[in-house]
């Protein structure tokens, strides 16, 4: 029997846009929107500039945009900076269950490496498919495994997705994809020790990860090889980064045959993914009862064991996150500040923000209960209960994030969201010039043009 990193590349190698359902083409253009206008507000950012900085010193043949500049660089220097911008935010996709971000590895690797070999269009989104697709099979192989032992699944899955989108456009050959994946195995890293200062390497991950995918597809295109039982194998991939289970490797083999894009959720609010449907029940508490800070004596939420280490505890900590960035990850602050501010844009999780006293007592109050019954990581989601000083209880619960299949966004609000973000980077017409091209994007005979709209002048 094939193994199992044959059988992905036989998918990559076989997709054409065709085998697409029109249902799938069409979310995927909606991940592009979505990512490219992430990356361009990140590209205003301190974390942009230095990312961007340091890919114009990496420098290389220019063949692809940095995002947000009249640079190009090495298609490999344009997605480590381009990748970092699209995850800086922690306002990208995410799909549930495997916990990963894809559009800041599969839209960002096929745009550049799409524009590096002139590209069309039609192939850029074949290329974004395909490595979205087996980002996302990567991860569902091992739902929470990752996490449990200290890795960012989107880091380990991401490399694998950016050198199928990459090796797809350069055109490998059937035989290199066994060593494409199997060099994969050896890029793929990324711990999340973050979580202990709010610091910034989980902005780098994809951007690292996407690098590590366009060079795996790269080498393996000259005939650098890899093992072939990098998925499977004794000390391969599954085995290295999620110890001794039982893994579902045929959701590897379920690829072309059940599809996980019009799975992938849409971010309302720039942070963690999980704290989604809490954050929601927190809005509507207030908007149901109008809800004072000063008369709330205690917030409590159901949780499942999985998300505490990461958006929970230390408790106190999380109380009282020490940056903006560490914020993102933090129920306590989260569910604060949705009570008392009811928003949480990007002005909710900066510096000035996290300091605000009022939030800050009303983030004191909030704590958690372990529920054995939430299906996680299957399904993020959300109860918050608040006890008001009187004796009052309010209570609301939420199944699912909005944002994705069950509770989809509109495509006006998630053009909306482009608008905003693009904005803080681009001249108006740049913004809706964009905004059509991604809608035909399958249309253009080159991705140059679009990817000349993301400079601001």
């Amino acid at each position: 029997m094939d193994g199992y990193s044959k059988r992905v590349g036989s998918f990559v190698h076989g997709l054409s846009l065709e085998d697409v359902p029109p249902e799938v083409r069409a979310k995927a253009k909606s991940i592009f929107l979505d990512t490219l206008g992430i990356a361009l507000a990140s590209s205003t950012m301190d974390f942009g500039h230095m990312v961007l900085d340091v890919a114009r010193a990496l420098g290389g043949a220019g063949e692809s945009r940095l995002i947000g500049t009249s640079h190009k660089v090495a298609a490999a220097n344009a997605v480590l900076a381009n990748g970092t911008l699209a995850h800086g935010l922690d306002y990208d996709d995410t799909l549930e269950e495997a916990i990963v971000h894809t559009g800041c590895c599969g839209a960002i690797t096929a745009l550049a490496v799409g524009e590096a070999v002139g590209a069309s269009g039609r192939k850029v989104l074949e290329a974004a498919v395909a490595g979205i697709e087996v980002m996302c099979k990567v991860g569902l192989a091992a739902p929470g495994r990752f996490h449990a032992r200290g890795f960012h699944p989107t880091a380990l899955c991401a490399t694998f997705g950016a050198a199928s989108a990459a090796g797809k456009l350069y055109g490998l050959e059937l035989s290199q994809w066994v060593n494409a994946f199997g060099i994969c195995g050896s890029q793929s890293s990324g711990i999340i020790e973050y979580l202990a200062d709010g610091t910034w390497t989980k902005r780098l991950h994809p951007g690292w990860s996407a690098h590590g995918g366009v060079i795996a597809a790269l080498l393996a295109q000259r005939g650098f090889r890899g093992p072939a039982s990098v998925f499977e194998g004794r000390h391969g991939f599954y085995r290295a980064f999620g110890g001794d289970n039982e893994y579902r490797f045929e959701r590897l083999g379920e690829l072309g045959k059940s599809w996980e894009i019009p799975r992938i959720v849409f971010k309302s609010y720039p942070c963690g993914s999980i704290s989604h449907p809490y954050m929601d029940c927190a809005l509507r508490l207030r908007q149901k009862y109008a809800i004072r800070p000063e008369e709330v004596e205690e917030i409590a939420c159901r949780t499942a064991k999985g998300p505490v280490d990461r958006l929970w505890e230390p408790l106190k900590e999380k109380q009282r996150p020490s940056s903006s960035y560490g914020a993102k990850f933090s129920l306590p602050y989260s569910i604060a500040v949705m009570l008392a501010r009811g928003r949480a844009g990007l002005e909710e999780f900066s510096d000035k923000a996290i300091g605000d006293p009022e939030v800050l007592a009303l983030a004191a109050k909030v704590r958690y209960e372990l529920d054995p019954t939430i299906d996680y990581p299957r399904h993020f989601s959300g109860h918050v209960r608040v006890k008001l000083r009187n004796g009052t209880v309010l209570e609301e619960n939420q199944a699912y994030p909005r944002g994705g299949l069950e509770s989809p966004l509109a495509p006006t609000e998630i053009e909306e969201k482009f608008r905003a973000n693009a904005a803080l980077a681009l001249p108006r017409e740049n913004v809706e010039r964009l905004i059509a091209v991604l809608r035909s994007l399958e249309e253009l005979p080159s991705v140059e043009g679009l990817a000349s709209l993301l400079a601001p002048n």
